[in-house]
């Protein structure tokens, strides 16, 4: 007779088991930014570059929007596809990559777009962008010693020489000169130096969009807190495309550098190989470090429609980033003109209220790239399988409330 009262409350307590083992996996399911490796940091790194320098600390990540921004399939962290998509281009070994339409702004197929990863070089397209919007091309800047002892790749500048802002930033984007990309943020920070530099590039990024990108470095070489996203350099090089100084200097596959105090002219080639062997090339910015291996953002024009790829943390081989760029857009100029997009490239920064905090996020516009519909239900993004566990065991402490209260009721008769 107790063995038959206690079945209900024996598959009851089986049935929340169950319930409580299958929460993680719809949890993951639920939200499937949980699950992806790299969606508030980068790659742990391989040397020491990201220390930081003795008495300071390492900022603390950038905070990850409750709903990602560019519309809520680009939180996907594999394949960003639309309907009924052809199979894409083999040897695509990026951990992260986008192509997008460089007018509309439309996404077109990504893989794990908002995965933070290092810029390297690439970030000199935020270093352009912010010069070219602070200084006139014509402006005249002299190189310091501490501009022209930065690591190489450098131009090289001369102590002492007078560079034009538009020789220093086509230097800059053509052979990924890094000591011109000191002078340029030196003279952008004017009284405050670098730093200043970098605080007016973060703050360009911030206000295009980009919230997963931190400039540490005006010249892309690795240090504490630097990350940008796919869809981040897809975003800062299509509104740098609009500056025709940038535009440009992408483009430009050769220039000559005038010497200075006595040092020969230098000849500076364009090292992006997108432009001598993609018919259509408009340009774009190649990368390397040892933490963030090897990137790459560029774009091409073809019967009218212009497009943007990028490609992030990957190896040169099997296939070159630059390569790997080029069947990207080749796969995204095959795609007809009336695909639905996977998302968009956003004109302007999400409001403040999108960027998780202590407080709970609200929903904002469709305009800023962010789906209303996504707003968090109970218990955030995960309120359908707790809510469910939560009233199991509800259900389970009543029925085991009417059980000793029967029991109870039984024993009193019997004693009377």
């Amino acid at each position: 007779m107790r063995l038959t009262a206690d079945r209900p409350v024996a598959a009851l307590v089986i049935s929340v088991c169950a319930l409580l083992t299958a929460a993680p996996a719809a949890l993951a399911q639920s939200n499937p930014a949980n699950a992806c490796s790299y969606r508030s940091v980068p790659a742990p790194p391989v040397d020491t570059s990201e220390r930081p320098p003795p008495g300071k600390t390492a900022p603390a990540p950038l905070p990850v929007p409750e709903r990602p921004v560019g519309g809520p399939r680009l939180a996907e962290c594999g394949d960003v596809l639309p309907d009924k998509a052809p199979a894409l281009p083999k040897q695509l070994v990026a951990a992260s990559w986008i192509v997008s339409d460089l007018d509309t702004g439309a996404v077109l197929a990504a893989h794990d777009p908002h995965g933070r990863h290092r810029p390297a070089s690439t970030i000199k397209v935020l270093t352009a962008l912010t010069a070219l919007q602070e200084l006139s091309p014509e402006t005249a800047i002299t190189a310091t010693k501490d501009d022209t002892s930065r690591e190489c790749t450098c131009v090289p500048l001369v102590t002492g020489g007078k560079y034009t802002v538009r020789q220093l930033v086509r230097a800059m984007l053509m052979k990924s000169g890094n000591d011109a990309a000191y002078a340029l943020a030196r003279t952008i920070g004017g009284p405050g130096g670098v730093e200043e530099g970098l605080k007016k590039m973060n703050g360009v990024a911030r206000g295009l969009g980009a919230l997963d990108t931190r400039a540490a470095t005006p010249n892309g070489l690795d240090g504490p807190g630097m990350s940008t996203s796919a869809y981040d350099m897809a975003l800062i090089f299509r509104a740098a495309m609009r500056n025709t100084e940038f535009a440009e200097a992408v483009k430009t596959r050769q220039m000559i550098v005038p010497g200075q105090h006595g040092k020969p002219d230098v000849d500076v080639f364009n090292d992006n190989k997108l432009l001598a062997n993609y018919p259509g090339a408009l340009g774009g910015k190649t990368g390397f470090t040892d933490d963030a291996k090897h990137t790459y953002v560029g774009a091409a024009s073809k019967n009218g429609r212009r497009l943007v790829t990028v490609v992030l943390f990957t190896p040169k081989q099997p296939v070159e980033a630059w390569q790997q760029g080029a069947r990207l857009l080749d796969y995204g100029f095959a795609m007809k003109p009336d695909v639905k997009p996977v998302g968009q490239l956003v004109e302007r920064a999400p409001g403040d209220n999108n960027v998780v905090t202590n407080r709970q996020a609200k929903p904002d516009g469709t305009a800023d790239g962010i789906d209303p519909s996504a707003a968090p239900t109970a218990f955030g993004n995960v309120g359908g399988p707790l809510t469910a566990v939560a009233g199991v065991l509800g259900l389970m402490g009543l029925l085991l409330y009417l059980r000793k209260k029967k029991a109870r009721r039984a024993r009193a008769r019997a004693a009377s």
